[in-house]
């Protein structure tokens, strides 16, 4: 079945919505209360420029939070069980953020611009009300804010080829999450080696949304030898790497999960005494250990395209977890699927199934990242 999602004005445009637009777009969804491309036409296409080439995507709604000030830095850390000691100017960090009873509540990437300068690239809530509140509450000397900011993703296996031609060789000697502040003809940019896919890739954090066009335009004309195309962050390609979705697979509202449960717990610091949100929480949840984990799992059986809602996951007929997201994978050949379980199952685990409209499937755990 197709739905159509009314273009009006509660929700906000990207920078780029224009240039999406003109390059075909078929659908959209809404992520950070704005519209973000879900695929232009073709998506087996769009997955082979992604895995063999080069592929752009209109990603702004990964919104940022800006934390300004002299308590910038203090701030940053309460928001987060992971310690930041020692992150440079220059330099990203994959953060979780919990509510004060420890359950995830984001994970955002953290950029350093400044000692006294952030942003928590964040996925899709509330996070800037969470920042704003918490530093109200606490009397920092920090301004949170939206800025004007909107990231432009290249990704694949050529995305270094294609920004190369646009920045210069430099590029090539990017770390992974660390970004540098640059401008391309005139248009000012945080350029970070980073982006929602396995592949490799950089995102363009484009930082006068007047200059969305001319941006795209560029990036455009640049991949053409490369055979680039338009894209967007792809479930497949996402499911196969095994990675993270906040808001599919776990939302405060809807799946609460800690960190502990999610495999965050090495970056939860307990140790060195740093103030942080949910640290009471924490401290109690690791002395009991997780009751729940994060799982892969292969579903038997014809094909299954998606799935609109979590599925329930059952052991011998008792509810036992939830799938968040399933799709087949041609690559491998599978329908695969991440989800919560409780603890002791594992790939040995028989009599696992799965509620899908079409009647039930066996199913079984395996290992992440999945593999043919």
């Amino acid at each position: 079945m197709s739905y159509r999602i009314h273009i009006g004005p509660n929700i906000r445009k990207s920078p780029y919505f224009a240039a999406t637009v003109a390059e075909g777009v078929q659908s959209f969804s809404v992520y950070n209360h704005m519209y973000i491309p879900g695929n232009f036409g073709d998506p087996q296409a769009e997955y082979d420029r992604l895995l063999n080439g080069v592929a752009m995507w209109d990603v702004a709604a990964q919104r940022q939070v800006q934390l300004f000030g002299p308590d910038a830095g203090r701030l940053a850390q309460l928001l987060t069980p992971r310690n930041l000691d020692g992150t440079r100017v220059g330099q990203g960090r994959y953060v979780p953020l919990c509510d004060h009873q420890g359950y995830l509540i984001n994970d955002p990437v953290l950029l350093k611009l400044a000692e006294d300068r952030f942003w928590l690239s964040i996925a899709d809530s509330d996070v800037q009300l969470w920042a704003a509140g918490i530093a109200a509450e606490r009397g920092l000397h920090v301004e949170v804010s939206e800025p004007d900011v909107s990231p432009l993703a290249i990704q694949g296996p050529l995305a270094v080829e294609v920004t190369a031609a646009l920045f210069g060789d430099w590029i090539r000697d990017l770390r992974y999450f660390w970004f540098r502040e640059t401008e391309l003809d005139g248009i000012p940019l945080v350029l970070a080696r980073s982006g929602w896919s396995k592949q490799g890739g950089y995102e363009l954090y484009l930082m006068d949304s007047a200059r969305g066009d001319a941006l795209w335009a560029k990036v455009r004309a640049a991949g053409q030898p490369y055979g680039i195309g338009p894209g967007a962050p792809n479930d497949v390609e996402r499911l196969e790497s095994g990675l993270i979705s906040y808001g599919a697979d776990m939302r405060r509202q809807t799946h609460p999960v800690t960190p502990f449960e999610m495999g965050f717990g090495a970056m939860i610091d307990l140790e060195t005494g740093h103030d942080f949100i949910g640290r009471d929480a924490l401290v109690r949840l690791a002395a009991e250990g997780p009751r729940r984990q994060r799982i892969g799992i292969e579903v038997d059986g014809a094909p299954v395209t998606g799935n609109e809602h979590p599925l329930d996951l059952f052991h011998q007929g008792r509810p036992v977890g939830f799938i968040s997201e399933i799709a087949h994978s041609r690559r491998f050949g599978k329908t695969l699927g991440l989800g919560i379980a409780e603890m002791g199952l594992g790939p040995d685990s028989t009599g696992l199934s799965l509620h899908l409209p079409d009647g039930d499937r066996s199913v079984r755990i395996v290992p992440l990242p999945f593999s043919a």
